[in-house]
């Protein structure tokens, strides 16, 4: 099995940082493997096993009477020098459950109500985003949101647009726009299937 023999802490930021792992493989090459991670300090990495818990929350929210469209948003994102829609997400703070950092974040980005759907919890288990470049894990909640779109709540740095899509909007976006990963699985879902909470049903859970 390769080993990390040291890790050093590269950045100090508040949100996400760098470490550097210096790295064996079982063939006796060494190298440096870089991570990024929300951890604030090596001790708090994920590989040291002392944090198992959630960093952040995605939510996958239906929207309307008939639960017709889907809330998203259509954010800049600077990696990529462009935007790119995604659903609403956030970090989860310190002594909040993801499920009430699903409600607080669906609320601060879209200005919308959250009710969260009840589900077998393993739809909601905590998974990892990006492991070849990051120890950082999501959970993702699934509901309904209702209210009307607001910007009033949003954070300054943020350049969100939301977006209630029906599916035919859904169909261009996925065609013409630059959409995340968990996003666009979930919306080729929402294009094909009549209930999209369906496969969330516990009694079709094995």
């Amino acid at each position: 099995m390769p080993k990390i023999n040291k890790i050093e802490k590269m950045t100090d930021n508040r949100y996400l940082n760098m470490y550097r792992y210096k790295v064996e493989n079982e063939k006796g090459h060494k190298g440096d493997y870089f991570v990024a991670s929300r951890a604030e300090s090596v001790e708090k990495l994920k590989i040291n096993g002392s944090r198992k818990d959630t960093d952040a929350v995605i939510i996958y929210a239906l929207y309307g009477e008939n639960h017709d469209r889907v809330v998203l948003e259509k954010q800049y994102r600077y990696p990529i020098g462009g935007y790119i829609y995604e659903f609403p997400a956030g970090l989860i703070d310190k002594g909040e459950t993801y499920r009430q950092a699903a409600v607080r974040e669906m609320h601060e980005e879209t200005g919308l109500d959250l009710e969260i759907k009840e589900c077998d919890p393993m739809f909601e288990n905590s998974r990892y985003t990006s492991v070849g470049m990051s120890d950082e894990s999501v959970s993702i909640v699934y509901g309904y949101a209702r209210g009307n779109v607001s910007s009033d709540y949003m954070e300054s740095e943020e350049d969100i647009k939301v977006v209630l899509a029906d599916r035919k909007e859904v169909g261009r976006i996925l065609k013409e726009e630059e959409v995340s990963m968990n996003c666009a699985y979930h919306l080729m879902h929402f294009l094909t299937d009549e209930e999209p909470f369906s496969f969330l049903d516990n009694n079709k859970v094995m």
